[in-house]
């Protein structure tokens, strides 16, 4: 059988709803030259292809996934993950766009927190406060490539080490990230290990619109479930206030699937006030599980395509690209504006260090720090 008509059949498969009925091609791993940052540093990238219509690229600066192709209802693909198409240009406009951050990824009031009886100063990044752990965070570090694998479930796995005292943190950390592609499912595991205690927060900030990332659609029809019972408001600066408050009778209320665009410019919630939109944690456990569980679901009506994240955090944070502004121009030549993507992070919550109600973000010597996500797709049944 041709490449056409395995992808006829796997266009068939879309419309029932999922994707591992398809045929399988043999997953493959390909690794390249990425380009350089503008101080000569070199970049390279794996893509992963798993023969079933998923394709990954993930690039060695900030651990970041540059690329992830999807197919719609009818068996087109679209990359659904906004990013840069050169190297230079993660440097010079950010925007965690695919990025692994850490070492504590969203918001530490104040950029201190004290451990054992140590107060320890952070850069400030964000306003008064520190942001995905700091200006050098890992999402501007280069990983090294330690192994790419082809075969049913194509991978790459990177590592970093994160000396100590860097960017204010104690203890040396020793950090891999794993890409996985499975049938249906895009996996990232981060691990970590420490030399001394210290506190760990890492996460995936992938921006996502399932429409793709050259759409002219925003994602505020992308219908969204959050199956969060509390979120955990916050200040002006857009720091936790410490309260777990009920999201029933609220515009923070996604227990239902609801259109994102719905409520979001609701300027009588304060909280929309304070983040120009969404960027809020939503409590979906109140402590890191065992097994996965179900954080998010997000449905595209126009493609039909269908992202579910489910992770062992206890938190994801939802931000609807509020502060987009359409200087940032995408892979595909796209000006991202406002509410051009969307960001479901999960992670420990934020400002953990100094809120004793949150539970705890500490690691110590001979403990195993770990976050597995998972990106399961499908296709909506019309």
């Amino acid at each position: 059988m041709n490449k056409e008509g395995i992808r006829l059949i796997a266009a068939s498969c879309l419309l029932a709803g999922g994707f591992a009925a398809a045929p399988a091609l043999a997953g493959t791993a390909t690794r390249a030259a990425f380009g350089a940052l503008p101080d000569g540093s070199a970049v390279e990238a794996v893509t992963l292809d798993n023969g079933r219509g998923l394709r990954a690229r993930i690039i060695s600066y900030g651990a970041i996934l540059q690329a992830l192709n999807v197919p719609d209802r009818r068996g087109r693909s679209a990359d659904v993950v906004l990013g840069y198409g050169d190297a230079a240009t993660y440097v010079t406009r950010p925007n965690y766009f695919g990025a692994s951050v850490g070492r504590y990824a969203n918001r530490i009031a104040g950029g201190r927190f004290t451990l054992d009886g140590r107060s320890y100063q952070l850069p400030r990044n964000n306003g008064p406060n520190s942001l995905h752990g700091g200006p050098l965070g890992f999402d501007k570090r280069i990983w090294r490539i330690v192994s790419v694998a082809g075969g049913a479930e194509p991978s790459v796995t990177l590592s970093y080490t994160s000396e100590d005292g860097e960017q204010g943190y104690p203890g040396t950390l020793s950090v891999t990230a794993t890409y996985t592609l499975a049938a249906n499912a895009l996996r990232v595991d981060y691990r970590a290990t420490t030399s001394r205690p210290t506190i760990v927060n890492i996460t995936n900030h992938s921006f996502f619109n399932l429409a793709g990332e050259a759409s002219a659609r925003t994602i505020l029809d992308h219908r969204l479930t959050i199956p969060a019972e509390s979120y955990t408001p916050v200040g002006e600066t857009l720091i936790p206030t410490g309260e777990f408050r009920p999201v029933a009778g609220t515009v923070f209320d996604f227990r239902a699937a609801t259109a994102i665009g719905a409520r979001i410019r609701d300027g009588r919630d304060a909280q929309i006030r304070f983040g120009q939109g969404y960027d809020h944690n939503y409590v979906v456990t109140r402590a890191p599980t065992q097994g996965l569980h179900l954080l998010a679901r997000v449905e595209d009506p126009g493609s039909g395509r269908v992202l579910e994240i489910l992770s062992n955090q206890p938190g994801v944070q939802f931000y609807a690209g509020n502060f987009l502004d359409g200087t940032a121009v995408g892979k595909s030549g796209h000006a991202y504006r406002q509410s051009d993507g969307l960001a479901l992070e999960p992670q420990l919550f934020p400002d953990t260090p100094n809120q004793p109600a949150f539970g705890s973000a500490r690691l110590d010597p001979g403990q195993i720090y770990e976050n597995r996500i998972v990106y399961r797709f499908s296709i909506a049944r019309r």
